[in-house]
């Protein structure tokens, strides 16, 4: 990448934390009671993308220990797929790990409903963008709601923080990191961020520039965009076109760009230093890449986040799961079909997080039956002593959330327990809270 003026204009910057007052979030979704364990588990360590290693995660310590994590959320142009729950899931686990591990948690999550692909669908559906992502976000909380997943602390629509949105642009451009596109050129006055504001761009993903252009078109990129410093800025303010909802702002009426919304929410709520920013592989680069560098343009640090961490994809019987295919696997289908939301918890959780994975029949007939027996293993009269699976299973959470191996643990104890019987009158039990509270599965 360039390490040009804008770099040390930015760097040196010290515009401090958004200012903005704090829209309150719309309502998530209703949370389940996560029992407490006795004794506590390894620290959490996970792989950070940045790193490209797995290392501790380490919230501030002290009384009130308050570990902060911020996942992007859907845009609610169609209904949730299992791609979507394997990553909201995965971000379940760390919530858990954190309450298991004495944290306080301050999860935010954000809802980008205003998007191309949302004006797209609601064109070609006809109906109004406000009621499609009305109806997918309310779809989107009963689907989290029926699988288990802890809710976030905030949960916040991106049109619910357009003036602290406008600020952070607002501070880009006086700093140098963003500029309106040359109004000579023809084109509409659209706010752009510059890929070299920061020397660090890039770090992230560890991307060649070839790499980050070609990702950056087919995931709504434009690099082709005339007027631009370089193809790889960033739109942080797109002008108002006709047909599409706008905003005012001191650089004339639009809506925001993707990347800095994300920015903007999580510098708002959480401020700097933040521990995890989480979502799925696919926004690696560019989203989660220029969201971390226009934070970092606006705090001075030299990283967004402590820990980047992101989920595999799911495929489908072999195949990538995609729109384009027709093969999405919905969670409100599974739900009509009457699959129980913990056997999508443990067929999801039989492979590793951060793996792409296929889901098919099989894995659904396998993890039913594995539920099955872990709750005719848990309301036995007896089993074997529960304390060391219940180590066994929090060690290999703590490692990168090695869910396989968690699994393989408590099917050793089910296999124990069913063949072998055991003394221990309260095990059974005792096994089904640790599995309740470290893997969200309900038996």
């Amino acid at each position: 990448m360039r390490s040009g003026a804008a770099g040390l204009k930015c760097a040196v910057a010290g515009l401090g934390l958004i200012a903005a007052p704090k829209v309150v979030g719309m309502q998530s979704w209703s949370s389940v009671s996560v029992p407490a364990l006795p004794g506590r588990g390894p620290e959490l360590r996970l792989y950070d993308t940045a790193d490209r290693q797995v290392r501790p995660v380490t919230p501030a310590a002290g009384p009130g220990a308050k570990a902060t994590m911020y996942v992007c959320g859907i845009t609610p142009y169609d209904a949730t797929h299992l791609g979507h729950a394997a990553t909201y899931l995965a971000f379940d686990l760390i919530h858990r790990v954190w309450l298991d591990l004495g944290y306080q948690v301050h999860y935010v999550q954000n809802v980008t409903d205003v998007d191309d692909p949302l004006f797209e669908r609601a064109d070609r559906d006809g109906v109004d963008w406000r009621d499609l992502a009305a109806r997918e976000v309310a779809l989107f909380r009963k689907d989290m709601g029926w699988l288990r997943v802890l809710p976030p602390h905030e949960y916040v629509l991106a049109t619910e923080a357009i003036a602290e949105i406008v600020e952070l642009i607002e501070k880009l451009l006086a700093s140098g990191a963003a500029y309106v596109v040359d109004p000579e050129m023809g084109e509409h006055h659209d706010v752009y961020y510059r890929a070299d504001a920061t020397r660090q761009f890039g770090y992230q993903s560890g991307y060649d520039r070839d790499t980050m252009l070609r990702l950056f078109e087919r995931r709504g990129g434009d690099p082709r965009r005339s007027g631009k410093a370089d193809q790889l800025d960033a739109v942080l303010w797109r002008a108002a076109r006709p047909g599409e909802p706008s905003w005012p702002s001191p650089f004339g009426p639009g809506r925001p760009g993707w990347h800095v919304e994300c920015a903007a929410i999580a510098l708002s709520r959480v401020g700097s230093g933040l521990d995890i920013q989480g979502g799925g592989s696919d926004l690696i680069f560019p989203h989660h890449e220029f969201t971390a560098a226009h934070a970092e343009c606006v705090t001075g640090e030299r990283r967004f986040a402590r820990h980047y961490v992101h989920a595999g994809m799911i495929g489908w019987d072999g195949h990538k799961m995609s729109k384009s295919r027709g093969n999405l696997v919905l969670v409100s289908a599974l739900r009509a079909q009457g699959v129980e939301p913990s056997a999508i918890r443990l067929g999801l959780l039989a492979g590793h997080y951060r793996s792409d994975r296929f889901w098919s029949r099989h894995v659904v007939e396998e993890a039913t039956a594995r539920l099955h027996r872990w709750r005719t293993a848990t309301t036995l009269a007896a089993g074997p002593d529960a304390a060391d699976v219940i180590a066994r299973v929090r060690r290999y959470l703590a490692d990168d959330l090695d869910t396989p191996k968690a699994i393989a643990a408590l099917d050793g104890w089910t296999t124990d327990a069913l063949e072998y019987g055991g003394h221990d009158e309260g095990a059974p039990r005792t096994v089904a809270t640790a599995i309740d509270a470290l893997l969200g599965v309900d038996l």
